[in-house]
């Protein structure tokens, strides 16, 4: 099973210096990726996120990228029907060229009204404006020039250009457990669920791979760890392996930044050999 680790981008720790050293950190630990999570604008008083403080996710994992050589950089998720298509594709495919190809597309429909509200958005068409963004998006990765139709993005793309091209795929993982979005993300290259526990990663694991037996095809989970129970997190790592999970995004929950870069150290010992 593959391990990756949250980056500290959220709240009152957060900071250029103790992102560049936690994105060194999870490289020079053999972790396999780094990622980031998304809110652009939140309620004053929300309950979640805990925290109004979140830095950019596509800007924190460019400074990541260049501060690392191996790492690969995944996204936690991005609400893309938040966001016009365009400009983000832009931005993931300038990313992968810089990064040389470490790019993976977290992505998720969204949850938080006021918020799509606030960025003019249509929150009652997120899921529709998801696949549609998704395959505008594909299309300006592989096509030069592209035309794309659209009925749901305010766009009119035709016979037009967007260079460079991405170096590579950028492979794409949908989020969330809903049966909309396990059928969107067999139509992608994996599944990024989070809040699953072991116990109920199975069930899911199977109906993912009764839509998609490739293995080439990423079951990833995210989940967050306390520290408050090594041998817990131990075993559930292991119960997750046994569940068919490929990868395990663990993101810490210290608030204080040298806190949360001893978690990670303590994480990397409990990883399974």
């Amino acid at each position: 099973m593959q391990f990756g680790v949250h980056l500290p981008h959220i709240g009152r720790k957060a900071s250029p210096q103790l992102i560049r050293r936690a994105a060194e950190q999870a490289e020079a630990l053999g972790f396999d990726d780094v990622w980031v999570s998304e809110h652009i604008i939140v309620p004053r008083g929300a309950a979640y996120p805990p925290s109004p403080a979140f830095y950019d996710p596509v800007l924190t994992l460019t400074w990541a990228a260049a501060c690392t050589k191996r790492v690969r950089l995944g996204t936690s998720v991005l609400v893309l029907p938040m966001r016009h298509p365009l400009p983000l594709a832009k931005e993931l495919g300038t990313l992968q060229n810089l990064s040389e190809g470490r790019v993976i597309l977290g992505a998720g429909v969204g949850w938080m009204e006021a918020e799509f509200a606030a960025l003019g958005a249509k929150f009652h068409e997120r899921g529709k404006r998801m696949d549609e963004g998704l395959a505008l998006m594909r299309a300006v990765w592989t096509q030069d020039p592209v035309s794309f139709p659209t009925r749901h993005i305010e766009a009119l793309v035709e016979d037009m250009r967007m260079q460079p091209l991405p170096c590579a795929p950028i492979p794409v993982w949908i989020g969330g457990a809903s049966d909309p979005a396990l059928a969107r993300a067999a139509r992608h290259d994996g599944w990024h669920g989070s809040r699953v526990t072991p116990e109920n990663a199975g069930p899911l694991v199977a109906r993912l791979r009764a839509l998609r037996p490739d293995p080439a095809f990423t079951l990833s989970l995210r989940t967050r760890w306390d520290g408050a129970d090594e041998p817990a997190m131990a075993a559930a790592f292991a119960a997750y392996a046994r569940a068919g999970v490929q990868h395990l995004l663990v993101e810490p929950q210290e608030r204080d930044a040298d806190a949360w870069l001893r978690a990670v150290e303590r994480i990397a010992r409990l990883r399974p050999a």
